[in-house]
């Protein structure tokens, strides 16, 4: 009989559960979880003080940090298409516009913008570019650990400058 008691227990607190998101509006529900989220997270962080396990906690901060240093290469090469995502829900409409204030309308990269890229003045000699070009890239290369998306960049700035020049 009991064992019945303890599995209708969680059954019914699930049910009710339930039922309080379908009535509750969306706004009050996110701040709900929130509360929840912030009083377990203070329950976890007492009881691992009370227990003397907190370092169990810096433990795994310090994977969780040594874990991201790890991956920066993997997360700097994706950092365009983040970059792209940060700007469609809601981050950078203002650095958008700004970007394509001197962008070309053909959406290939102008001659100020491929100046910026390498770091060069307007009126830079050909040796000046290449030069340039030669130590971005070695700093950059994806076979060094730089990412695809900045060499591209560094190569069409010096194609474009040695166009022009």
């Amino acid at each position: 009989m009991i064992r019945i008691l303890l599995l209708l227990v969680p059954v019914i607190a699930i049910y009710w559960t339930i039922r309080w998101f379908q009535k509750t509006p969306a706004e009050e529900v996110g701040r709900q979880i929130k509360k929840v989220g912030w009083l377990l997270a203070i329950l976890l962080l007492l009881l691992l003080v009370g227990t003397g396990k907190l370092n169990v906690l810096f433990a795994a901060l310090g994977v969780a940090i040594a874990f991201a240093v790890r991956l920066m290469p993997v997360i700097l090469h994706y950092a365009p298409q983040l970059h792209r995502l940060w700007q469609i829900f809601g981050g950078g409409e203002e650095h958008q516009n700004q970007q394509n204030a001197y962008r070309p309308s053909r959406g290939g990269m102008s001659k100020a913008e491929a100046l910026e890229i390498l770091g060069l003045k307007s009126g830079a000699s050909e040796k000046d570019i290449i030069d340039a070009h030669r130590k971005l890239i070695s700093k950059l290369h994806p076979d060094r650990g730089g990412s695809d998306y900045l060499a591209a960049q560094i190569n069409l700035a010096k194609k474009i400058l040695l166009a022009h020049a």
